[in-house]
């Protein structure tokens, strides 16, 4: 979905169904089914990333990525995919690097001339030499700020001149760095490695084929496609693996009710949606589910517009040509209002000026209407017109 407008919602699923049996091939000890997917597919996403700077062909890693890994065709297509949009992803903010650190490197070269002036006053003046250690410490520290940053700049410049990226820490580099403190254990980051599942859309096979959501009339459903415990079965006419269908994890998923109604339509539509599962350190599943939005139409504006402005005390509408000019109101503009208006203290009031706007509101009250002052709102006014810019087709 690179390139297009997504909308993402996020929820968790509660594996419930597993596959009665493991496969000794590609299982490791006592992990289910789901596990040894997302772990597979996790290394097939890392094995993906490099074969593509290597400039590999499509076909070369799928092919390899089937034998490697176990998993079938569409899942390390799916592999690929992601894999391609890390490195699309880290070409577009290489640019953003490169100012963020050049900005980072002018303030850092501030700070160490500050230092270094510091240094030179303590110095004039007769400090004790523990305050000249301490300022000799903090110009140290600043130095080797300006030297490393000057150092990734220069690595990020020549990434941009070579057309390459810089490299990527599968598992967090934020992890890994707690990792080397001391702060984070191995297995936490081995565990972030290979925590993730990744099925594309496709709107020619029911949405998605790998992760597949459901509504049964209470709630969501999702079946995952474990696709290493699908074995052969013979080959085609083209000397082809025929593969038997794999088994599936089955079990409820969460939506929030904010959510629901759109999700119910997507499905209903039968419209393609990307679903990424991921497993925290909690050991939740998340899950990340990407609808493509539809292009914006362009608005046509050759006919003009109608101006709503909404406030607390009052409402503006104006009617303005293709030009951004005012115009007269269409013929047949009127506005039915109830005749007592204005006659009491902080009521609203309405009117029309000829040639543009029609306001209606008090000037002396901030009162909404119905609120108890003023009108209520079943007396509030209402605009009605018959205009050939509403009326006509677009």
């Amino acid at each position: 979905m690179s390139g297009k407008n997504s909308f993402t919602i996020i929820g968790e699923f509660f594996p419930e169904v597993y596959p009665a049996f493991r496969s000794r091939k590609w299982a490791r000890g006592e992990e289910d089914p789901l596990t040894t997917e997302m772990r597979l597919f996790s290394a097939c996403l890392r094995w993906a990333y490099r074969r593509i700077l290597k400039e590999a062909s499509r076909s070369e890693i799928k092919k390899q990525g089937q034998d490697l890994f176990g998993l079938h065709s569409r899942s390390v297509d799916d592999a690929r995919l992601k894999a391609q949009g890390m490195i699309d992803a880290q070409k577009e903010l290489l640019e953003l690097e490169i100012e963020t650190t050049e900005a980072k490197l002018r303030r850092a070269r501030k700070k160490l001339a500050w230092a270094m002036k510091k240094r030179s006053r303590a110095e004039k003046n007769g400090l004790p030499k523990d305050e000249l250690r301490a300022l000799d410490r903090t110009v140290r520290a600043r130095q080797a700020r300006v030297s490393a940053l000057e150092q990734k700049l220069n690595e990020l410049r020549e990434h941009k001149e070579n057309g390459t990226v810089p490299p990527v820490i599968f598992g967090g580099r934020k992890l890994w760095r707690k990792v080397r403190k001391g702060k984070a254990s191995r297995d936490e980051w081995r565990a972030a490695r290979k925590n993730r599942l990744y099925a594309r859309g496709d709107r020619t096979k029911g949405g998605n084929p790998n992760m597949k959501i459901t509504f049964d009339g209470h709630e969501f459903r999702m079946a995952v496609t474990i696709s290493h415990l699908s074995e052969p079965t013979g080959v085609d006419v083209l000397g082809r693996p025929i593969m038997r269908r794999a088994p599936r994890v089955l079990g409820r998923l969460w939506i929030p009710e904010k959510h629901r109604a759109r999700l119910l339509g997507w499905l209903a539509e039968k419209r393609a949606y990307t679903v990424e599962l991921i497993r925290g350190l909690d050991g939740r599943f998340r899950v990340h589910i990407a609808l493509e939005l539809d292009e914006r139409p362009e608005p046509d504006l050759s006919r003009g517009v109608l101006a709503v402005d909404t406030n607390p005390d009052g409402l503006g509408i104006a009617n303005v040509s293709s030009h951004g000019l005012p115009e007269p109101w269409p013929k047949g503009f009127r506005i039915p209002y109830p005749k007592n208006l204005a006659n009491t203290t902080g009521s609203f009031k309405s009117s029309c000026i000829r040639r543009a706007f029609c306001i209606s509101g008090s000037p002396n009250s901030r009162t909404l209407p119905g609120s108890g002052a003023g009108i209520s709102s079943a007396s509030w006014p209402r605009w009605s017109w018959t205009s050939p810019k509403l009326s006509e087709n677009p």
